[in-house]
């Protein structure tokens, strides 16, 4: 691979960025040249293929080379642009927190319509603001899900927890870019043990409505099976949920039991194949209406319950 471009547009710098990157075996390969040329062009899509004759600068194409250098190398395009969009929000992506992945929006949807169901039961409009809903994003990483969901819940009282203090920084940082540090309080907390003790809230406001997690799910025994960007680049602490990658789930489902308002939600992300051992840890007596979401691939990815509330 050796980057050096004799013609400096566009068409030219795209074509060969697709094929160096396709001969390292690159996923997506088209993708990921298109985004780093756009990334060191500071330019938009429409740009990219309304000016295909465009020369770009020898200091542009040199830093467009170097990033397509790096990521044949396996690191992921995300952490090389700094960015990745999520629920139509671009988000700051960096080494300390878990690249927000599409499949995730599918524990927003989820939750978002099970609030509504909620609200139809109680003979209230399902049109929600969030207003009387508190709710708490368990390991939040880049926070896209406390704010997408402090997005579409404008009323609501959003918390947002992670173990990792840079992951914190990467989130609160994403709070202020996208206008909504006003609306999540975050804390450095191993599940939910910040709010055991009453220095957040008093007992009975920090029941929740709603918990939704995308916990560390994968086996350290499956870590060689992972795609080399993942592997070697992002945090482990996000990534590994024990040995066999389930082992996180028991002590959030008994403490979301704690914390969670009788008739309150709770929302996991499940990793491949995790449903047949997270099922079981919910006790009948504790938990109703269980649903299971598959994503796009037909893999089961949300796992959804309420808080057993006695009538």
């Amino acid at each position: 691979m050796t980057g050096v471009a004799t013609d400096c547009s566009v068409r030219s710098l795209l074509k060969q960025g697709i094929g160096q990157l396709r001969e390292a075996n690159v996923p997506s390969f088209s993708l990921a040249a298109e985004l780093l040329l756009l990334h060191v062009a500071e330019r938009d899509r429409t740009w990219l293929y309304a000016h295909p004759e465009e020369i770009l600068s020898a200091e542009t194409t040199n830093h467009f080379f170097s990033l397509v250098r790096r990521r044949a190398n396996g690191e992921p395009t995300q952490h090389l642009t700094g960015k990745q969009e999520f629920w139509g929000l671009e988000f700051e992506v960096t080494p300390d927190a878990l690249i927000p992945r599409p499949e995730t929006e599918h524990l927003i949807e989820v939750a978002l319509d099970r609030l509504a169901l909620c609200e139809l039961r109680a003979d209230r409009s399902p049109r929600l603001t969030g207003n009387g809903i508190t709710l708490v994003d368990v390991g939040t990483g880049s926070g896209c899900i406390a704010i997408a969901l402090a997005k579409e819940l404008p009323d609501a009282t959003v918390y947002a927890t992670d173990i990792c203090n840079a992951a914190l920084a990467v989130a609160r940082r994403n709070a202020v870019r996208l206008g909504l540090s006003d609306r999540i309080q975050f804390f450095e907390s191993d599940l939910l043990d910040a709010f055991v003790e009453s220095q957040v809230t008093d007992h009975e406001s920090r029941l929740f409505n709603l918990i939704v997690c995308n916990p560390p799910y994968v086996g350290q025994r499956d870590v060689e099976s992972l795609p080399r960007e993942v592997r070697e680049h992002e945090p482990e602490i996000a990534l590994y949920g024990g040995e066999e990658g389930y082992e996180f789930y028991a002590e959030l489902i008994a403490q979301s039991h704690e914390f969670l308002k009788p008739g309150g939600l709770l929302v996991l992300e499940l990793g491949y194949n995790s449903l047949p051992a997270v099922q079981p840890l919910l006790d009948p007596s504790h938990w109703t209406d269980v649903g299971v979401t598959n994503d796009l691939a037909a893999i089961p990815r949300v796992f959804a319950a309420e808080r057993f509330a006695p009538r």
